[in-house]
């Protein structure tokens, strides 16, 4: 019940905010042209999953999506060939949607109108199998330059809130890079694909757009990427780790604020 009131919460608040005003409009506009626009979340920032319907129907009303990739379904699901009025019981069964880890009514809105503007929408991330081989496979931590994979690691430790035996800090850091790379891929994949002057939008968690990090790492240098951070007032001004200032966007990138989320300690559900 508290999680159903939970997600009716997150949607009404996302319906109610407003939509792109001319202001925002020429702000996104910046990121243009390029071949793929990497869009950052909070996933418990309804304004941020507004955001992404904001994006998608501004691209599609441009004529310039191309294929919306996801971090939320696995890689190999795809819509591709269902029809722009497609049912959501048909687009969830085609991205094998797990709803227990990705609330389908937080998340559905966006898909849906990626599907209703004639845009594939794909999926981009490891099976649970391919998460278990990554852990051990060692040669990922070369993909990092070792003062990098050191930063990877703590933040591993962070975002578990110092829980994570040490034991596992490697394996999970492993993860986190093969995840990134196999975005990474399917972004190239899918603009590989893509018009001339259209754009892959890649949907995804703040950590995985990170430049000096995450997917725009392992993208190929011959594809021109973006990325559009999506952070709540009180995410946008926690310190960054001194060996990453200035790294985590480029200019031409584009930080968008939203306002503070609701206080609350997300170590207290781990512990």
């Amino acid at each position: 019940m508290r999680r159903l009131i939970l997600l009716a919460t997150l949607v009404l608040a996302a319906c109610a905010l407003p939509p792109l005003d001319a202001g925002q409009q020429a702000r996104l506009a910046t990121l243009l042209p390029t071949d793929a626009l990497l869009l950052g979340e909070q996933h418990d920032a309804p304004e941020h999953q507004h955001l992404q319907r904001q994006v998608v129907q501004w691209l599609g009303d441009r004529g310039q999506l191309a294929a919306v990739v996801l971090e939320m379904a696995e890689g190999g699901r795809s819509t591709a060939g269902l029809p722009r009025d497609a049912r959501a019981h048909q687009v969830r069964a085609a991205l094998g949607w797990d709803d227990a880890r990705w609330p389908w009514q937080v998340y559905g809105p966006v898909i849906m109108r990626a599907v209703a503007a004639g845009a594939p929408v794909q999926g981009a991330n490891l099976s649970p199998a391919q998460m278990r081989e990554a852990m051990r496979q060692s040669a990922l931590d070369a993909r990092l330059p070792p003062a990098l994979l050191a930063v990877q690691r703590q933040r591993i430790r962070a975002s578990h809130c110092g829980l994570l035996p040490e034991r596992q800090i490697d394996p999970m850091t492993r993860v986190q890079i093969a995840r990134d790379i196999a975005m990474a891929d399917a972004v190239a994949g899918a603009a590989r694909q893509a018009a001339p002057g259209r754009v892959v939008l890649l949907i995804t968690g703040n950590g995985h757009v990170h430049r000096a990090l995450g997917v725009p790492r392992f993208l190929p240098p011959s594809l021109k990427s973006k990325v559009l951070s999506a952070q709540a007032e009180q995410a946008q001004a926690a310190p960054e780790n001194e060996a990453l200032a200035g790294t985590a966007l480029q200019p031409g990138d584009l930080l968008w604020p939203t306002p503070a989320l609701p206080p609350r300690d997300p170590c207290t559900t781990l512990r």
